[in-house]
């Protein structure tokens, strides 16, 4: 019997969207079906779920108006029948405007990106999924060269690295993957000693995945719509730079910003979405090198493809085209690492961030 997902859906509140949404992915055909919703957060735009998926941690993507701290983190369980979630606590990121998340592999802590605010935090998990107060937040400091994006800090994501070690955070207001130590007895986060790596000026990375040989990983560039390869060393959270491959053909004019990157669960290939060109474009990684080649790209049957997500099997490629408010399933191809759409379409108002998990039998 093939084993189906569950696909919970952040979306940005208001216009039509009320939570958080649950579909299962029927893996015969790729159809998404409505399971269940849950209300309460403002704007839990991304989110993510602990590695015994028991609960689910949800932005609130929110800033206050008057310069105090507002964003927040929701937490939730997941009923391992249904799937269906239940809210448990809400705390405080110590900043505003958070919009990524990631959980430690022991699920003991939530980091968090804070793009308005400038900084990232570390929250600790209490006993049955709770959420503790904010055990440390850390402010970056500088800018780069894009007067409008660019005045100050503006980490974009935050991402955990396989070993649970270190904490990776592609900041895009100065152009740096900056590198932090994950201290899980003190919940800090502790500047690495290589603390960050300095990106092209003007870049603007934004989101980041690693490959599964550990090896290798990638950020796509927001500004100059590119993605830069890096050779990584687990031991010390070193990354190095190999090269960058634009995600645009070469002769697209219009205005156009990239958002979301995966590898595929094999490691043959890495996918970023185009807002604007409102596309896939689809590279082969190297295995020897970690070094992409283009392969094509896939338009995404609507308008700015926010995120995107990949079946843990490989199958299934899941685009969230925010301003059409679809999501549209294209089957993998296993040979080439092309997309081909299944004719499969849920229409949910601004889906922003998909997480797979595998669905109760």
């Amino acid at each position: 019997m093939t084993q189906d997902y569950l696909v919970y859906i952040g979306t940005y509140t208001g216009s039509g969207s009320e939570g958080i949404y649950v579909y299962k992915l029927d893996m015969s055909s790729g159809a998404l079906h409505y399971v269940s919703k849950a209300t309460g957060p403002r704007n839990p735009s991304f989110v993510a779920i602990d590695s015994e998926r028991r609960n689910l941690y949800a932005i609130d993507e929110v800033s206050g108006d008057d310069g105090q701290p507002t964003g927040a983190v929701s937490a939730f369980t997941i009923d391992g029948k249904t799937g269906e979630l239940t809210f448990l606590n809400r705390q405080s990121t110590k900043s505003n405007g958070p919009c990524h998340l990631s959980v430690d592999n022991t699920g003991r802590y939530v980091l968090a990106a804070n793009y308005k605010g400038g900084g990232v935090s570390m929250l600790p998990i209490e006993e049955g999924g709770r959420l503790g107060e904010a055990s440390d937040y850390v402010q970056h400091h500088g800018s780069s060269v894009n007067p409008d994006r660019q005045k100050e800090p503006h980490p974009h994501s935050i991402f955990v690295d396989p070993g649970n070690r270190y904490a990776i955070v592609p900041d895009l207001g100065i152009d740096k993957i900056v590198v932090y130590k994950l201290d899980l007895t003190t919940g800090k986060l502790v500047p690495n000693d290589e603390p960050f790596t300095a990106l092209e000026p003007g870049i603007g990375p934004r989101h980041f995945d690693f490959h599964p040989s550990r090896k290798y990983a990638y950020v796509i560039n927001e500004i100059a719509n590119t993605v830069t390869a890096f050779s990584y060393d687990e031991t010390s959270g070193a990354l190095n730079q190999l090269h960058s491959v634009s995600t645009l053909p070469d002769d697209f004019t219009e205005i156009s910003h990239t958002a979301d990157i995966h590898v595929s669960p094999d490691g043959r290939f890495v996918y970023g979405s185009n807002r604007g060109h409102d596309s896939i474009a689809i590279f082969a990684i190297d295995q020897s090198s970690g070094r992409i080649t283009f392969v094509g790209h896939e338009s995404t049957q609507g308008k700015s493809p926010r995120n995107f997500a990949i079946d843990p099997t490989g199958t299934f490629l899941l685009a969230a085209n925010e301003d059409t408010g679809t999501i549209v399933t294209f089957r993998i191809d296993q040979g080439t690492g092309r997309l081909e759409s299944t004719g499969n379409v849920a229409e949910v108002s601004m889906p922003v961030c998909l997480k797979l998990i595998p669905a109760p039998s």
